[in-house]
């Protein structure tokens, strides 16, 4: 008897620690239902609200979903404007970063920055950027070989500068407006000036310190100079309606590098569509996100041309003639006239 009593006891032992390691093994392991969605988190991060970067920030969502990708679905979408203010986009980084980001998008240099100082592990996207090498941000465009790719929107400073000269067959001196505080601007400027005195016109640099003084130094500038050339600019850019209400008082021409820009009132650009910066970013972001890429051994995606935009209103209240052969290969649009 006292043998059954042991032998029970033994029985029923064994069964307890084999049912708990059961249960303990079905608790550990993943969930495997083919119907369970998986759950994606990415954080975004732009720099400052205007027409071009929100057209980014539009296209950003476009290219996610085209993959599948949907917010109130399986995507959360963190989102963090900096407004201009450099001070925030270090706490945005980190919010975005607590917040459990999966993948990292930052809309222009300044908000890729401040991402790429908080981490070296998350994924960082980078949308919108004009120099990611000189910049500082990678090594190599083809090869960036760490935790960040995206794709740039450099853009065609030449053949914008010629087709300002198509316009305006009299100009002989253009002035360059920029921001002195934005390392892609200042890129940019000795790009444009090379172009420029390639095509036989002078240059004036004119930087801007702060927004606060963008009126003044465009009265400034209209009255030496022909025409003015705005890079890739995030605080010109933001403060574009002013620039035109200044540049008309003078009917002088502006040739900006977006096309968000040329609606608000400049003459024409050979421009990368934002939206498309935007999508093609979004489509990046998901294949890192996937797992189907790696931003290491993943290209820095840059666009082979852009399209001719050219405002009728401005050039009509400018008093400029649009030769017919740039009318044929133009998308024509009317601005906001001031």
């Amino acid at each position: 008897m006292k043998n059954k009593g042991l032998i029970f006891t033994v029985v029923a032992l064994f069964l307890s620690i084999t049912i708990g390691f059961f249960y303990e093994q079905r608790a550990q392991k993943p969930a495997t239902n083919p119907n369970e969605a998986v759950q994606y988190t990415v954080g975004l991060l732009q720099f400052v609200s205007h027409p071009a970067l929100d057209e980014i920030t539009r296209g950003v969502k476009e290219g996610l979903q085209e993959r599948g990708l949907i917010e109130g679905e399986n995507l959360t979408l963190l989102f963090q404007n900096g407004q201009a203010d450099q001070s925030k986009l270090t706490t945005m980084s980190q919010q975005l970063i607590n917040q459990g980001s999966q993948v990292l998008i930052g809309i222009a240099t300044p908000a890729v920055q401040a991402l790429a100082n908080e981490t070296t592990e998350i994924p960082v996207i980078l949308g919108a950027v004009t120099d990611p090498v000189g910049a500082g941000l990678i090594a190599d465009m083809e090869n960036p070989d760490g935790n960040l790719t995206g794709v740039s929107d450099k853009a065609p400073v030449l053949e914008q500068l010629t087709v300002a000269k198509k316009l305006l067959p009299q100009a002989k001196t253009v002035g360059i407006l920029y921001s002195s505080g934005e390392d892609n601007s200042i890129y940019q400027v000795e790009e444009a000036k090379q172009a420029a005195e390639g095509l036989g016109l002078s240059v004036e640099t004119f930087a801007v310190p702060s927004a606060t003084e963008i009126r003044q130094i465009v009265q400034v500038m209209a009255s030496q100079v022909d025409f003015i050339y705005i890079p890739l600019d995030n605080t010109i850019a933001n403060a574009m309606p002013a620039v035109v209400t200044e540049a008309n008082k003078t009917k002088t021409p502006i040739i900006p590098s977006v096309d968000t820009m040329v609606q608000e009132g400049g003459l024409a650009t050979v421009g990368i569509n934002q939206f498309q910066i935007g999508y093609q970013t979004g489509l990046m972001a998901a294949s890192i996100l996937k797992g189907e890429k790696e931003t290491a051994t993943t290209p820095v995606y840059t666009f082979d041309e852009g399209d001719l935009i050219i405002n009728e209103t401005q050039a009509a209240l400018l008093g400029i003639e649009i030769p017919a052969a740039l009318k044929e290969t133009a998308t024509l649009i009317g601005g906001e006239e001031e």
